[in-house]
């Protein structure tokens, strides 16, 4: 075994460019494969983590409130109330679309949002300075906001200067009692993370003049009993609507769920597109092996006639072949691991090569090598050594 494998060095080193060129395909193959499957690996943990700042233990509540079937804010809260070992926080949710102005400075893609004070727990957010809304706020609709990192540099210059200032929401007055903490470390930008404005449900309804509220957030006191949660809710507004086209009601812990397995089939789909480059490498691998034997027909019959046996010689072809392809599949797994590395970076990935990727290709490699150098092997030991001698 070891003097077929020095062998086999001894072949492949003797005819560098025709190993290189056999091997490229090789290489091509198994860095696809440790690219591909990375960057969906790493585009998956990014939507992992962006739902994940977005609450895996929230249920968000849609509702169409007609005039004579609709749910109001205190029959939720008291749902929530009587619930108390399902759900830990419970908001409503009023959306505004809106311009905000202070003097002479306008933004437009602030994300204005009506919420409770239970809202900055629930999204497991932290105040810079100030305080967030109150539920004396709430009670008396009080004309007070929560702003953005963005918000208080954008219009004030600073997050202390942003304290106790006003601004104008479509025209109407609200002071900033308190500011976000910082939630994306790399952008700041308008329409991002920190480009928002937290104002309480009450003045919210009040500034859209719409009286009904359509969207409510629920966190779950345990993600365990997310289903019975959500279960929960569908059973109490299904008694108040009678029809489930009236309502929607969706966990994000399930959405996370179906984007992994989605996620989790695009990478094995793209691993095995990539995959089919590994094929067509061994079909290079068996043709060279094959045009390796015929050159070394004479060499084969000296072998034969000097005792050599069948299976040495089927050993020393096949071991060659794998040799051949596992000197590609180690350096397709260092260009691999380091396109990874530069194109995540390049694309603001966390990527890194996956090591199932790793260990299936190079294993796939090392196995072509078996597979498709076997028939040049069987062909090579078959070899009649008289007529091996007699060749050219």
């Amino acid at each position: 075994m070891l003097q077929s494998f020095k062998m086999a060095i001894k072949s492949i080193w003797g005819n560098k460019m025709r190993s290189f060129l056999t091997m490229l395909g090789i290489i091509i193959g198994v860095a696809s494969v440790i690219i591909l499957v990375s960057l969906v690996n790493g585009q998956m943990t990014y939507m992992t983590e962006q739902f994940a700042s977005m609450g895996t233990n929230q249920i968000n509540v849609n509702v169409s409130n007609l005039s004579s079937r609709s749910v109001t804010v205190d029959e939720m809260y008291d749902f929530y109330e009587d619930n108390q070992g399902l759900f830990s926080q419970m908001t409503p949710k009023v959306s505004i679309s809106a311009t905000i102005k202070s003097g002479t400075e306008t933004l437009t893609d602030t994300t204005v949002t009506g919420v409770s004070e239970q809202y900055l727990e629930m999204k497991d957010q932290t105040l810079d300075t100030g305080r967030f809304l109150q539920y004396s706020d709430i009670l008396s609709r009080q004309k007070v906001c929560v702003a953005g990192y963005y918000v208080a540099w954008d219009l004030f210059g600073g997050v202390d200067k942003a304290i106790g200032q006003t601004l104008k929401i479509d025209g109407t007055s609200y002071q900033i009692v308190g500011v976000i903490s910082r939630q994306d470390e790399d952008n700041m930008e308008a329409g991002g993370t920190d480009d928002v404005l937290y104002l309480p449900y009450t003045s919210a309804v009040r500034q859209t003049k719409n009286a009904n509220v359509s969207n409510y957030v629920f966190a779950t006191a345990d993600m365990d009993h997310t289903t019975e949660s959500k279960t929960a809710i569908t059973m109490f507004l299904m008694g108040i609507f009678k029809d489930d086209d009236l309502f929607r009601v969706s966990a994000m812990s399930e959405l996370l769920d179906s984007l992994n397995s989605m996620m989790s089939m695009m990478s094995m789909m793209l691993g095995g597109i990539a995959g089919i480059s590994l094929l067509v490498a061994g079909v290079g691998v068996m043709n060279i092996m094959l045009v390796s034997v015929t050159e070394r027909t004479r060499e084969i019959g000296i072998r034969k006639a000097l005792g050599a046996q069948k299976r040495n010689i089927m050993q020393q072809f096949v071991i060659e072949a794998a040799v051949t392809s596992s000197l590609g599949g180690v350096i397709g797994i260092v260009v691999g691991s380091i396109a990874t590395t530069v194109i995540g970076s390049f694309m603001g990935l966390d990527a890194t090569p996956t090591p199932g990727a790793v260990l299936i290709s190079f294993s796939v490699s090392v196995g072509i090598g078996l597979i498709f150098g076997y028939m040049p092997a069987s062909r090579a030991a078959k070899l009649n050594p008289i007529d091996a001698l007699r060749s050219e």
